[in-house]
C-alpha cells in the first residue's frame, strides 16, 4: 500500500466513526465512558484533528461491537482468478497458472500432434505432468511412457526429455515446473505391445 493510500485509508475513519456512532444514538460522553478514551480525544478523531491509531481504534470497535476492518474501511481481498492470456506456439497452446516471476510455474497445456521425430532437450529443474485428457507420449532418457488422464509423472529435466501428444489427437495436461533438481519418479505404466 502506498502512503497516499494509508492517508486516505486513516482520512476516511474519522467519518466513518462518526456515522457509526451516530447510527447507534451514542453521545459522545457515552462512548467515552464505555472506552476510557476523553471526549475530546474522540471528538477529535472523528473531525479528523487526531490520527486514528491502533489504541483507540481497539477499545472503539469493542464498544460498537464491529470488527476493526469495518473501522478502518480495509479493502476487500483482491480477486483469487488468474486470468492470464493463452499463449500459442505452433502445436502448443499454454496458459499459465501462476502470477508471480521465478519460484514453481503452473501451465495449463493443450499440444496438438507434431510430425517428425521428438528432439529430447535438457535444463536445469524438476517437472511435475498430469494428464486431463487424451494421451501422452513421454520420453525420457532411453525410456518412454504413455500416459492417460488421470496419470501423472515427475522428473528431472537434466534428463533429454521430450513429451507430446501419444497419437493423431491432442493431449490437455498440467505442468508443474520447478527449479529443484530431484531424482526422477514416474506414475505411468511403460508403454508395451497390445496398447493403443
Amino acid at each position: 500500500m502506498t502512503d497516499d493510500a494509508y492517508a486516505h485509508v486513516l482520512a476516511a475513519v474519522g467519518p466513518r466513526l462518526r456515522r457509526l456512532r451516530q447510527e447507534r444514538g451514542v453521545t459522545l460522553t457515552a462512548l467515552s465512558k464505555a472506552t476510557g478514551i476523553s471526549v475530546s480525544t474522540l471528538s477529535r478523531l472523528e473531525s479528523g484533528g487526531r490520527k486514528a491509531t491502533l489504541e483507540l481504534l481497539l477499545p472503539l470497535a469493542q464498544a460498537h461491537q464491529v470488527q476493526l476492518d469495518e473501522l478502518v474501511g480495509a479493502p476487500e481481498v483482491g480477486d483469487p482468478r488468474v486470468r492470464a492470456a493463452p499463449v500459442r506456439r505452433a502445436h502448443l497452446t499454454a496458459v499459465p497458472l501462476t502470477r508471480q516471476p521465478g519460484g514453481l510455474q503452473a501451465f495449463k497445456l493443450v499440444m496438438d500432434p507434431v510430425a517428425g521425430p521428438p528432439e529430447q532437450r535438457t535444463h536445469e529443474g524438476y517437472e511435475w505432468l498430469y494428464v486431463l485428457s487424451g494421451r501422452l507420449r513421454l520420453l525420457l532418457a532411453d525410456r518412454e511412457v504413455e500416459l492417460r488422464a488421470g496419470e501423472a509423472a515427475e522428473f528431472d529435466t537434466r534428463l533429454p526429455h521430450w513429451f507430446g501428444p501419444a497419437g493423431d489427437a491432442s493431449v490437455e495436461l498440467l505442468s508443474l515446473f520447478g527449479s529443484q533438481g530431484e531424482r526422477m519418479h514416474i506414475r505411468a505404466r511403460p508403454r508395451g505391445r497390445g496398447d493403443d
